[in-house]
């Protein structure tokens, strides 16, 4: 489909001709040759002397090619445009981050499987998130790990598959054989700080209580609830534990509740899975589709055309032009 960006220049297309009708013609005065016994002579032939003007003629060519050329110049003012089918593309309209501790304790095998058999909490995790991932479309991602610290492992993107090959690739003690709560919700702020994205949703997950963080979490709550970031946080583990591998389940809950989230307890696969699934359901993925058209100039194509025809019709008036002045000189000798 053709269009044309400023349609408002066609109204030009009669500009000549309005010229032609309403502006006074041109003038301009030549040297001429006088001789003597001038009026005699054009008595002689029966003619009379009178002032006038010489009016040039233009030739059906010269007509037809300027007001074609005319026409495309115009056209090419217009800026037509070549507009194609609508391409839709889906932005992520959400920032997501998992921050997951791999701490220690997460060694423990006391997770049970639909088949019953023991699975260590960190593989039930990844097992799960990695199913959460798959069903990430319209979303950026991002993914922190902490222990005695907490690092990032992603950036937001969208490119799951990175994110997960990362998250299979992480190991229990690898950031520390501590638990730091505080420090993981402080960088998913500073991760959070790169989004233009209002929707930021942080999901937290943890087995133990903090005892490495440089600020308490729940200080780090209050700073996420003032920076528009909902924490949903996920216990796993055994809170009749022992120091720090008993998993704080006030603490978690505290979090939570802080920043407008939701807080889950879980321990078992299942368990584990349901609560992803609700976590889907209190806060539903947002996407943003944007729509556009791909438009291809043809501005240029008209220009082209219209110089064309000007030198094709100059070097048609050249030529005949010579060829008439070759005939009178044939003639005349």
């Amino acid at each position: 489909m053709i269009q044309f960006a400023l349609p408002w220049a066609l109204a030009l297309l009669p500009l000549p001709l309005l010229i032609w009708r309403l502006a006074p013609p041109h003038r301009q005065k030549v040297e001429g040759l006088r001789f003597p016994f001038f009026r005699q002579i054009a008595r002689s032939v029966g003619a009379e002397p009178k002032a006038g003007a010489v009016v040039l003629s233009r030739s059906r060519l010269q007509m037809t090619a300027a007001l074609v050329a005319w026409g495309l110049v115009v056209i090419a003012l217009a800026q037509p445009q070549r507009v194609g089918t609508p391409i839709e593309r889906t932005k992520a309209a959400r920032d997501l981050i998992l921050a997951i501790d791999i701490s220690g304790s997460m060694d423990t095998r006391d997770f049970a499987t639909p088949e019953g058999a023991p699975l260590q909490r960190l593989a039930a995790v990844k097992d799960v998130v990695t199913d959460f991932l798959s069903q990430r479309e319209g979303d950026r991602v991002a993914l922190i790990v902490f222990g005695s610290k907490a690092y990032v492992q992603s950036p937001l993107t969208e490119d799951f598959e990175t994110v997960t090959m990362l998250l299979q690739q992480t190991e229990v003690g690898m950031a520390g054989p501590h638990t730091a709560l505080g420090d993981a919700i402080g960088l998913s702020i500073r991760t959070f700080e790169a989004s233009d994205i209002e929707q930021r949703l942080l999901i937290l997950l943890s087995d133990g209580s903090d005892t490495a963080s440089a600020m308490t979490p729940v200080n780090a709550a209050g700073i996420a609830a003032r920076a528009g970031v909902e924490i949903h946080a996920i216990a796993v583990g055994d809170p009749e534990a022992g120091g720090e591998a008993r998993v704080d389940l006030a603490t978690l809950s505290d979090i939570a509740s802080r920043t407008g989230g939701a807080f889950f307890f879980a321990d078992d696969v299942s368990g584990l899975a349901t609560v992803y699934d609700r976590i889907d359901t209190l806060a539903p993925r947002e996407t943003e589709t944007l729509s556009y058209r791909p438009r291809q100039s043809l501005a240029h194509w008209a220009m082209g055309l219209a110089l064309l025809i000007g030198l094709i019709a100059t070097f048609l008036l050249h030529t005949g032009a010579q060829r008439r002045a070759q005939g009178g000189t044939g003639g005349a000798a």
